[in-house]
């Protein structure tokens, strides 16, 4: 009789705990961010935090988790809750941190599942304004001309506009000087007042001085011509046939998360990628919406994972 009435009871329970479950989200939303307030990540994270609210009926929470090149905040969403209230704007970054750096704690293709890319933006090949070239042919021809004479400038040793510079150096077969600076500004800061040659940086971060005429634009590195700068070719196009790199922002959850919180946040993210204020935001700063479905974002952080391993080990920059 009592096994009975308890059976009872947990089949009239169900009903509610499903609709609990329906109910998500019923609280704010922690979206964590592995990087400093005002960066790409952060802003990429913060532009479509508030178009979801409209769409999920509750507010994602911006926390900046910055430290080891963006590792710890990884790691410390990794080992959240699965269970819908922590979101990871992941980096494309993140897919080459497993081949520079020894013991990381957490794997970025199977300790998350992944929801949408959200954007991407590619590098730009730029230039001191007075280096004597004037687009991919001429710059190749230069450089294959005095070995080791020229330089670039880096966001860092090992970081992605690294990774631009060595695999065009792999592809055309000319060697330049690496000048590696903490971060875009200084790198910047340094190639517009000519004292390092050329680099591969940030569309988003290269923009302005792009637009004022205190740096050269070559080319881009994505496979097609960015919307932006329609006039500048690639640098495939402009001779490289192959050649492309750039990098991405994307929403992931810890591994565990339901089905339908990737399902809703995946439709909620797409929709804010529409919105009005989010794509002139992007559009000032050279960002590319993308808005993916979790499958073939799932595919592309497991392709970048192998390729920039491939990458790093032909540089000779495993660690």
């Amino acid at each position: 009789m009592i096994r009975r009435r308890t059976l009872a009871l947990a089949a009239l329970a169900m009903p509610s705990l499903a609709s609990a479950q329906d109910r998500w989200p019923r609280r704010p939303i922690t979206m964590i961010v592995a990087y400093p307030a005002g960066g790409a990540n952060d802003i990429v994270a913060r532009s479509v935090a508030e178009p979801m609210r409209a769409v999920l009926g509750q507010p994602l929470v911006i926390e900046n988790r910055g430290g080891a090149a963006g590792t710890l905040g990884a790691g410390q969403a990794a080992r959240a809750l699965a269970d819908g209230y922590t979101l990871f704007m992941a980096a494309g970054a993140h897919t080459l941190a497993p081949a520079l750096m020894r013991n990381l704690t957490y794997d970025i293709a199977a300790d998350f599942r992944p929801i949408s890319r959200v954007a991407a933006s590619s590098f730009m090949l730029v230039t001191r304004p007075d280096l004597p070239a004037t687009d991919v042919p001429s710059l190749i021809a230069l450089l294959r001309a005095a070995p080791g004479r020229y330089n670039f400038a880096s966001s860092g040793a090992g970081a992605p506009p690294h990774l631009a510079a060595v695999l065009f150096q792999e592809m055309t077969g000319t060697r330049m000087e690496h000048v590696p600076y903490a971060g875009d500004t200084p790198a910047l800061t340094d190639l517009a007042a000519g004292h390092v040659d050329l680099g591969f940086m940030s569309l988003s971060a290269v923009k302005a001085l792009v637009d004022a005429g205190r740096l050269k634009a070559l080319a881009v590195t994505d496979p097609a011509r960015n919307p932006i700068y329609p006039a500048i070719p690639t640098v495939a196009e402009a001779g490289l046939a192959g050649y492309e790199i750039g990098t991405w922002w994307g929403l992931v959850a810890p591994r565990g998360t339901p089905d339908e919180v990737i399902a809703r946040t995946n439709a909620a993210v797409v929709q804010a990628l529409r919105a009005p204020d989010v794509l002139a935001r992007f559009s000032e700063l050279g960002i590319t919406p993308v808005g993916s479905t979790p499958e073939a974002f799932g595919t592309r952080i497991r392709d970048d994972v192998e390729r920039f391993g491939r990458i790093v080990r032909s540089a000779g920059l495993s660690p």
